[in-house]
């Protein structure tokens, strides 16, 4: 591409830190940046339009984990290891309020809901004996008991008539999220270019040499902000994993609000602007989703149309679908991010799990640190 003496001055040249990807990790990076270096020129590549992985394509959960991905998780690792990986998300979600503003970003409040269908009434009744050790594992974390059992009063069809409810979750709007991030790194005088599709890179040591679709440019120092799609770029123990997402049109006398979970997190669904989002399925068919491909998958949608009439809203007339759409997640077996120096002038930070608003804003800062 021809570019002219300004274009080549302004945004091509004498570039401090380039950073690939302006989702959560990289906008919060890029901001941490000129916080600890505000002489710095920094610029960000981003592949699509807008940030093109899941911080735009997210259900806006402000969640840490519900009781039985919490008690799943604890298959898979220590309970050091599952309080470490809460604590980030607390943490995390914290630094994000703080860093944008509640007002800025909606955030509320209104709890989270664990609902079980009639056919896991057998998980109901184990996850429920197990509230208190895992209300007593992360007491440190919380000024009252997180977890508790309340009567499902939300109407919904073959489903438990109790609940498991944490009292700490939130949800925001994920659009205003990412708007007033990027108005933050912008006004800060960070640089973010989009369209942009970073091919490879080369480290010599001395600075990185990157090649994109539309030019080649130097810097001195690379971070790599990519997530669900870092492999095209790294070799580290990541995959790819597609969130499917649909949404109604608005619903008139919606009673449900708040944040909802079924089947081990794979299902979630919340009130917004009056309608359902709802989300997942991806255990459905995981070696089909571990894919970086936007695609709408029939099955999928076709279980989350089934939860929504037949479970979620059985008793609401006329209830239409608006829009559906897919993210891609960064995933491993292991739910630890990835944040570490890659080589001598590389850096990255991946491997959100799914948790990307929750972590998200605390690895983009940490990201930063490492330099």
């Amino acid at each position: 591409m021809n570019f002219s003496y300004w274009d080549n001055k302004s945004w091509l040249n004498n570039i401090d830190f380039i950073i690939i990807g302006s989702g959560i990790v990289g906008l919060s990076c890029a901001i941490e940046l000129k916080n600890n270096h505000p002489k710095a020129k920094v610029l960000v590549l981003e592949k699509g339009l807008m940030p093109y992985g899941a911080s735009t394509r997210n259900a806006g959960f402000a969640c840490f984990g519900s009781m039985t991905e919490i008690l799943n998780d604890l298959n898979n690792h220590s309970e050091k290891e599952v309080f470490n990986l809460i604590s980030q998300r607390v943490s995390g979600l914290k630094k994000l309020r703080n860093l944008i503003g509640d007002k800025k970003i909606d955030y509320k409040e209104l709890g989270g809901n664990e609902i079980f269908l009639h056919a896991d009434r057998d998980v109901f009744e184990s996850s429920a004996m197990e509230i208190e050790k895992i209300n007593s594992l992360i007491a440190p974390l919380f000024d009252n008991k997180v977890f508790s059992i309340k009567d499902n009063n939300f109407g919904f069809n073959n489903a438990h008539k109790k609940i498991i409810y944490n009292n700490y979750e939130g949800q925001i709007d994920t659009a205003k999220m990412m708007s007033n991030l990027l108005f933050k790194a912008r006004q800060m005088g960070v640089k973010i270019l989009n369209n942009i599709n970073v091919k490879d890179f080369q480290d010599d040591n001395s600075k990185i040499h990157i090649r994109t679709n539309f030019f080649e440019i130097n810097c001195n120092k690379l971070f790599i902000a990519t997530n669900g799609f870092s492999n095209s770029l790294l070799n580290e123990d990541i995959s790819p994993a597609r969130a499917q997402v649909l949404i109604t049109k608005p619903i008139e006398n919606l009673r449900i609000k708040g944040t909802f979970h079924l089947d081990q997190g794979y299902y979630y669904f919340r009130n917004i602007d009056k309608r359902i989002l709802l989300g997942g399925g991806r255990n459905l068919d995981f070696n089909a989703e571990n894919t970086t491909k936007f695609k709408i998958s029939d099955k999928i949608q076709n279980k989350l149309e089934d939860l929504l009439f037949n479970v979620i809203l059985p008793s609401y007339n006329s209830v239409e679908i608006e829009h559906r759409w897919t993210g891609i997640m960064g995933i491993s077996k292991k739910k630890t991010t990835i944040t570490k120096q890659v080589s001598e002038n590389v850096y990255c930070g991946i491997r959100l799990g799914g948790m990307g608003i929750a972590v998200g804003t605390q690895v983009g800062s940490n990201l930063a640190k490492l330099i």
